[in-house]
């Protein structure tokens, strides 16, 4: 997380303007009670927020800093830190609200955050936004960066608490417990925290030599070669590239790559499917493979999925 000066918090960093002034949602849905008036407000240490009621997180944040999660579903990294978010948030005991954004269901969001990457955490503090990490990172670090939001929203002057509103209820007896992951599963769940991708895939691709049929590490094998991949690249060189190479495979894969991790999924599909439809058909093998990867991960049933593999049949025959 940068340092800025006491007052500054980044302004201009994210423009959230289009969504300051959206009339109130008529009825809370679960998850994303509107906050109440300042001076302790009721709210839910945890909540869902959308496009339409991202007016009251804002002004949530002149009491207390609101972290803001962008994920989405098939993100199996942002399935690692959510936990880990929540599990710390809920133990600052109301000084922090954690406000999640699916961004595949709230496109204005992740447009005004420019979510290139997901996951992406930032925050807000009076208003306005601070850039905070990307990516699974370890819950220590969360810890850490987290003190230091309270430091600079106190340095603003946001300093106010909120009550917790979900408090968890305690277990029926004799509820059982979660099983543990399989022992490979829980060592890529660890190398992936760690930012050790490299050891992620390779537990994930022994978990499938000794069972094919894991779809749990099949997917989770396409999510950390997929995470593995964007996470050195440089957004405006990807771009640059992708734009002044238009049949270079290797620029289009990068550019599809981070159109997906960024939750925007049909234009990685369309990427790819417009380089298949003008490359030589002998040359065409490696961009179906990539689809063929994507869709996986997405999830076939996705409407998006089943929309690009019926174009990419049209190409092939």
């Amino acid at each position: 997380m940068t340092d800025p000066a006491p007052g500054a918090v980044l302004r201009g960093a994210v423009d959230l303007s289009s969504l300051r002034n959206r009339p109130a949602a008529p009825a809370a849905t679960a998850g994303a009670t509107p906050p109440a008036a300042a001076g302790g407000p009721t709210v839910p240490l945890v909540m869902d927020v959308t496009d339409d009621t991202f007016a009251q997180v804002l002004e949530l944040s002149r009491t207390v800093p609101i972290v803001v999660d962008l994920w989405a579903e098939w993100c199996g990294p942002c399935k690692q830190l959510s936990p880990i978010l929540e599990r710390v948030v809920t133990e600052l005991a109301g000084r922090v609200v954690l406000a999640k954004v699916d961004v595949d269901a709230n496109p204005q969001l992740s447009q005004a955050f420019r979510a290139q990457s997901i996951p992406m955490v930032v925050a807000l503090v009076a208003g306005q936004p601070v850039p905070l990490f990307t990516g699974a990172v370890p819950e220590a670090q969360v810890r850490e960066v987290l003190g230091q939001l309270l430091q600079l929203a106190a340095q603003n002057g946001v300093t106010g608490t909120v009550t917790p509103a979900d408090a968890a209820e305690p277990a029926e007896e004799g509820t059982p417990e979660e099983p543990p992951l399989p022992p490979l599963h829980a060592e890529a769940f660890d190398a992936i925290e760690a930012g050790d991708y490299p050891r992620a895939v390779a537990a994930y691709e022994k978990a499938l030599a000794e069972n094919p049929r894991d779809a749990d590490a099949r997917a989770g094998l396409g999510q950390v070669r997929l995470l593995a991949r964007v996470q050195d690249l440089d957004l405006q060189e990807v771009r640059d590239a992708a734009a002044s190479r238009p049949t270079d495979v290797e620029a289009q894969f990068a550019a599809s790559d981070l159109d997906l991790a960024g939750g925007h999924v049909e234009d990685a599909f369309g990427r790819l499917l417009d380089l298949f439809s003008i490359l030589p058909s002998e040359e065409r093998a490696p961009v179906r493979e990539r689809l063929l990867e994507l869709f996986a991960l997405v999830g076939d049933a996705d409407p998006r999925v089943v929309a690009a593999r019926r174009a990419l049949t049209t190409l092939l025959f």
